[in-house]
């Protein structure tokens, strides 16, 4: 089962004869809440289209991660509506939830590699949904293999295939996770603080890498990040979150470093992050 349908997905002329794609993520009014606790997030709206690249800023506690954990049903929706694909994720049945995890590619700050196994091998887990988790011992198709490897090439470290992961550098470890997260052909990509743990250099290259996967393969790419000037950089939205509230929500050709200050505003301690060089 896959994330497209005609509903969500069909293509429209837009006033300037191109086509115009309907939003593969629609959230309206989304609200979160654990338990008798306050809202983690309240009255949320957002729009994910394939092809684009947002960046989701805001302080710790803010709600990112709970939003992104909102559209694969890791986090209960309470209120509003969030619709993944031709999913409503507030009554989604298991095999449909199912399909949604495998169909969203997730890319963490702890990369979450098995440090034991191969590059390779933790590249081709990205097809365990496909394949069943007895190929994880040696299994994989020959097809699996040569795409794994050419996902590898295409992020810059096929020469490390049979390497133990846990051998690499953080910024190839990213690597890995991305090429792993492609392996499941993805329809979106979640990037949850993908570069918090990487040094400067090798963060821009993560998020160019993200940014060029959501341009050439069509995938939505929503990324958090903490660094200001990384978000301006390389995202073609910025959308803001200020105690569970969008706060900004804008184009980010149109955005400076003075639009965004709703975002931290009376935040204490958050200067080096937040505008952290680039």
């Amino acid at each position: 089962m896959s994330l497209s349908s005609p509903d969500t997905l069909s293509a429209a002329p837009s006033s300037g004869g191109r086509p115009q794609h309907l939003p593969l993520v629609s959230v309206r009014g989304l609200r979160v809440a654990y338990g008798d606790g306050p809202a983690v997030l309240d009255g949320v709206d957002l729009d994910l289209h394939p092809g684009e690249m947002v960046a989701l800023l805001g302080s710790s506690g803010s709600g990112k991660s709970t939003l992104m954990k909102s559209l694969t049903g890791f986090a209960p929706i309470t209120g509003g509506s969030a619709r993944v694909g031709g999913f409503d994720m507030t009554n989604v049945r298991p095999g449909q939830l199912r399909a949604v995890r495998a169909s969203v590619g997730q890319v963490f700050q702890q990369f979450n590699l098995v440090g034991r196994l191969s590059v390779l091998t933790n590249v081709l887990t990205g097809a365990l949904h496909e394949t069943g988790p007895l190929n994880l011992v040696g299994g994989f198709s020959r097809d699996h293999r040569r795409r794994a490897l050419d996902l590898l090439d295409r992020v810059g470290i096929a020469h490390k295939a049979q390497d133990q992961a846990r051998s690499l550098s953080g910024g190839q470890q990213q690597r890995v996770a991305i090429a792993r997260a492609l392996m499941q052909r993805p329809q979106l990509i979640l990037a949850d603080e993908p570069v918090a743990s990487l040094d400067p250099k090798m963060s821009r290259q993560v998020l160019d890498l993200l940014q060029r996967i959501a341009r050439e393969d069509g995938i939505p790419v929503l990324v958090s990040l903490h660094v200001m000037p990384l978000a301006l950089a390389h995202s073609d939205r910025i959308v803001g979150l200020r105690e569970g509230r969008v706060v900004v929500s804008a184009a980010t050709p149109l955005v400076g470093p003075a639009d965004l200050d709703p975002i931290y505003a009376h935040d204490e301690g958050d200067d080096d992050a937040v505008h952290g060089d680039l």
